[in-house]
C-alpha cells in the first residue's frame, strides 16, 4: 500500500495506534537526514510508524482475502447474471 500523505497523519490515528497497546522497544534503521527532517518536525516516529505498519498490514489483508476469495466471487458473479438475484421479482425501483 502507498501511502499518499504519510507526514499528514491525523491526530486520532496516531493517538488511536499508541494508545491501545503495550509498547515493546524496537532497534530500527533509516537515513540521517530522514531523520534530522523528522526531529526537526517534532514528529512521533513511534506513531507513525505504528499508523504506517497497521494501514500496510489491512491493505495486504484485504489483498489477501481477496486472492483466496476471488474464484468464489467470479461463480456468485457469474450466477447472477445468468439466473439474476432472488430479489429481481420484488424490487419495485
Amino acid at each position: 500500500m502507498r501511502m499518499s500523505n504519510p507526514h499528514k497523519l491525523s491526530r486520532i490515528e496516531i493517538d488511536r495506534a499508541t494508545s491501545r497497546r503495550q509498547k515493546k522497544a524496537v532497534n530500527l534503521s533509516i537515513s540521517r537526514d530522514l531523520l534530522d527532517r523528522a526531529r526537526d518536525g517534532d514528529l512521533n516516529l513511534s506513531s507513525i510508524l505504528e499508523v504506517a505498519l497497521q494501514r500496510e498490514l489491512q491493505q495486504r489483508d484485504r489483498e489477501r482475502w481477496l486472492t483466496e476469495n476471488r474464484a468464489a466471487m467470479k461463480m456468485y458473479n457469474e450466477q447472477v447474471e445468468k439466473d439474476g438475484v432472488f430479489s429481481d421479482g420484488l424490487r419495485s425501483f
